[in-house]
């Protein structure tokens, strides 16, 4: 008996012992992780590379207003790199986002030299973002334009009479909430919007004629709400060259004195902890070593959510895209 108490004080001493020692080393584990999580977050891929190099920006997709976008810019504002690249495929967004970057563009503009380059599309709030450049690059089939602004709403109201349905409200003044989406639209109500509308297009078409020295004859010409080729766009003086990345380098060198061969490294504007694989899989496995297995399952599907795209766009648009077909 006094030996079998023995083999069981020993097993749960080194129970003990190996329980410590994996604690230990994950909690090594997860301080690494957060190091270089916090390097990655606040400078990108940059802060693990050489100095002296042009940073690459990416923008795709809906614009949206984003803090962590401008600190991003911000930081990219004090880093060493030399010069910038930015890289527009965007329908647009809302007015406020597509403005809010467009400002934190400039900013950057005037602490380093910046040339966009158009890829698929810079359409709308894509084409205020590439306002911030002095000199824009295009692709001979890249679409530009799409100058103007909308409001769009859904309206229920047909849908409602055949359901039998009838929303009820109680409001401050006639104006408020309106349009709502289910009563028809008064003229006041839309008389209101229209005043949004003009306003922000005529903010829109300003920036356009300052930014691009355009008089008023051809600023009324690309100022419909149409898109246009990189092969348009230059004829019609809203972009400055037909090309490719190469190109905007080669207008860097040649206007900005930047040194031909300093390379191009990309810089994330928000990069997330979940977008980093090997530090999602260091995170899984540490879980794992703990016990907690039900943890290290959600981190391994966070990428998955992260894919999602809401595409709810609240507020004033300056996006565009093709009718739907009826």
């Amino acid at each position: 008996m006094s030996l079998d108490s023995d083999v069981i004080v020993d097993r749960r001493r080194i129970r003990r012992k190996l329980t410590f020692w994996r604690v230990v080393a994950s909690l090594v584990a997860i301080v690494a992780i957060v190091i270089v999580g916090v390097l990655a977050t606040r400078s990108g891929p940059a802060a693990l590379t050489a100095s002296g190099s042009i940073a690459r920006v990416n923008i795709e997709g809906l614009i949206r207003s984003d803090q962590q976008r401008v600190e991003a810019l911000e930081r990219l504002e004090k880093s060493s790199h030399a010069a910038v690249v930015v890289h527009i495929n965007s329908p647009g967004g809302t007015t406020a986002g597509s403005e809010q970057l467009y400002d934190s563009l400039v900013r950057l503009k005037a602490k380093k030299p910046l040339v966009v380059v158009v890829e698929g599309l810079a359409a709308s709030g894509g084409y205020i973002t590439a306002l911030a450049a002095d000199h824009i690059v295009a692709r001979q089939s890249s679409l530009v334009g799409s100058i103007g602004v909308l409001f769009q709403f859904p309206n229920f109201t047909e849908l409602l009479k055949t359901v039998g349905v009838k929303v009820e409200e109680v409001k401050s003044s006639p104006l408020k909430a309106a349009p709502n989406g289910y009563e028809p639209t008064s003229p006041e109500a839309r008389a209101a919007l229209d005043a949004l509308v003009k306003d922000s297009y005529a903010w829109f078409r300003g920036l356009v004629k300052d930014r691009r020295g355009m008089d008023e004859a051809l600023l009324e010409k690309v100022a419909d709400g149409r898109v246009f080729t990189g092969r348009q766009a230059v004829e019609l003086k809203l972009v400055d060259q037909l090309g490719d990345e190469k190109s905007a380098i080669a207008w860097l060198v040649a206007e900005k004195k930047i040194k031909s061969d300093l390379p191009v490294r990309d810089f994330k504007l928000t990069p997330q902890f979940g977008d980093l694989t090997f530090l999602r899989a260091a995170a899984s496995i540490t879980f794992d070593a703990l016990g907690l297995s039900s943890i290290a399952r959600q981190i391994e599907q966070a990428g998955v959510a992260q894919a999602v795209d809401q595409f709810a766009l609240d507020g004033m648009l300056a996006l565009w895209r093709p009718a739907a077909s009826n």
